[in-house]
């Protein structure tokens, strides 16, 4: 895999006591959609300003797009949406992309057609010359997501891009997102709508106490707690578990209750002995199929596991172990996507 994003040892420190990063390691590759996920305060932000040389870390290497971190060059190649911009309100939304567009160092006439594509992607043509403050938060966010990609970048780095906006909005968005992917850009999502991550997004990180816990795809880091999962009507006895324990059929796994049972596999054809067994003594099936966990359960174990109950940074002590498309409908104006 190709990396445009790899990172180690990202530490941040404030007032050399807030341990807002603790160590982060992290790899994204190329034309992939990769989001971070986090409960408040576990250094999400504080990662994402450092890629964007906002704030400087306290010790860190790597590189983003093959440059050492923090170098100002690379950030022509990269669109950056922050989670709470703010743009003139006295600004038409064809004259914000205009001026990011000016800022990049694209000629006039070049910026008017990219500002025109770019409305058009994002749902926002018909409402160009309106000024911003008219506005939803919903629309605001589209321009700021168009304005992301003005300089036509080659990593899009979005910092809760569908805040504020609606259901519709939302899939438009993760439209959008697969649109740029299947360009061949790389997109990092910083969110915490973790359905919507689920939906789009090739590989996640987790992070908790400014350490990244995991990453992987949701299938790799959901394998261990994915099966076959048959629910019965009565309870499933000791004796007719055991005529199912033999070696061959899959692993079988304690269940959540007494007329529930889980298979280590996602094959239907493997646990039809099972499923006969059952039958064989009169047990009668309520369902039967393959579960895996959600990113939310996943996000959950992980927090919990982490003592992610306690949200901020760590002040002082030591630092915890470390781990192992184009949209199809536009916003009705005044407040559709708010």
């Amino acid at each position: 895999m190709s990396a445009v994003i790899d990172i180690q040892g990202v530490e941040k420190t404030y007032n050399r006591r807030i341990k807002a990063l603790r160590g982060v390691d992290m790899t994204v590759g190329k034309g992939e959609i990769f989001g971070l996920l986090g409960p408040n305060g576990a250094g999400k932000s504080t990662l994402v300003k450092i890629m964007m040389t906002v704030i400087s870390p306290t010790k860190c290497s790597g590189t983003v797009l093959g440059s050492k971190v923090g170098d100002k060059a690379t950030l022509q190649q990269i669109g950056y949406l922050p989670e709470h911009h703010r743009f003139p309100p006295y600004l038409t939304g064809r004259q914000v992309l205009e001026h990011f567009g000016a800022l990049s160092g694209i000629q006039r006439k070049q910026r008017k057609t990219k500002a025109s594509e770019l409305l058009e992607l994002v749902g926002m043509d018909s409402w160009h010359k309106d000024k911003l403050g008219s506005y939803s938060k919903g629309m605001r966010q589209r321009v700021g997501l168009a304005q992301a990609l003005m300089n036509d970048p080659k990593l899009v780095v979005l910092d809760e891009p569908t805040d504020g906006v609606d259901p519709s909005g939302r899939r438009d968005i993760r439209n959008i997102l697969t649109h740029l992917k299947d360009e061949g850009r790389t997109v990092f999502l910083n969110s915490h709508l973790l359905s919507e991550l689920e939906m789009v997004c090739d590989r996640v990180a987790i992070m908790v106490h400014g350490l990244v816990r995991t990453q992987g795809t949701i299938d790799e880091l959901t394998a261990e707690q994915s099966g076959f999962v048959i629910t019965t009507a009565s309870p499933i006895t000791d004796a007719i578990k055991s005529e199912m324990t033999n070696p061959t059929m899959p692993q079988l796994v304690q269940g959540t209750s007494d007329t529930t049972i889980s298979f280590k596999t996602s094959d239907a054809s493997a646990v039809q002995p099972a499923i006969d067994t059952l039958r064989k003594n009169n047990i009668v099936i309520q369902s039967a199929g393959f579960k895996r966990p959600s990113l939310e359960d996943l996000f959950m174990q992980v927090v919990d596991t982490n003592d992610g109950a306690r949200p901020g940074a760590i002040s002082g002590g030591k630092s915890p172990n470390k781990p192992s498309s184009k949209p199809s409908s536009k916003p009705a104006k005044g407040g559709a996507n708010s």
